[in-house]
């Protein structure tokens, strides 16, 4: 039962992952129809709506996923400590994976959030360009389900 239970875990992770990738993707594209002036590196252009509620989408759906993935796998993890402390590589895998899943998400929370911002109804403005802050900040989201999937899949699997 929770080879099962494991099994949809990732796959919850993977699509609130996935579905924050393309949120942010096409947050993307709807900001690059909003009308702009570009002069050198400065811009000047209208917020687009439709960019701010995908990116805040977006971000929400990353969150969820790295709350999800960190908390299940960090609770099998502690309820079978004695069992997780044999395997060395199999600690230093879910260590690493851990690791770089909080990166990813600082990073790529922080992207999506300064694009989510440039896109306010009230932010009608004049500056330099943050060109492609919400697609890299997508792209950032579907790594973060590699490495999620990772990090719950090494940290359950000493259990079992």
């Amino acid at each position: 039962m929770s080879k099962i239970g494991g099994f949809f875990v990732c796959l919850l992770v993977i699509a609130l992952d996935i579905a924050a990738g393309l949120c942010g993707l096409e947050a993307e594209i709807a900001q690059n129809k909003a009308k702009h002036l570009k002069m050198w590196i400065f811009e000047c252009k209208s917020p687009s709506e439709q960019a701010f509620k995908l990116g805040a989408a977006a971000a929400g759906l990353l969150i969820l996923a790295h709350i999800i993935s960190s908390l299940l796998g960090g609770c099998m993890c502690l309820c079978s400590r004695e069992d997780h402390q044999k395997s060395y590589a199999n600690r230093q895998l879910t260590t690493g994976c851990f690791l770089l899943t909080w990166l990813i998400l600082v990073i790529g929370l922080s992207l999506l959030v300064i694009g989510t911002l440039a896109n306010r109804k009230d932010r009608a403005s004049c500056g330099i360009t943050h060109h492609h802050m919400l697609s890299i900040g997508g792209i950032l989201c579907f790594i973060h389900a590699l490495f999620s999937t990772a990090y719950y899949l090494s940290a359950t699997s000493s259990s079992h």
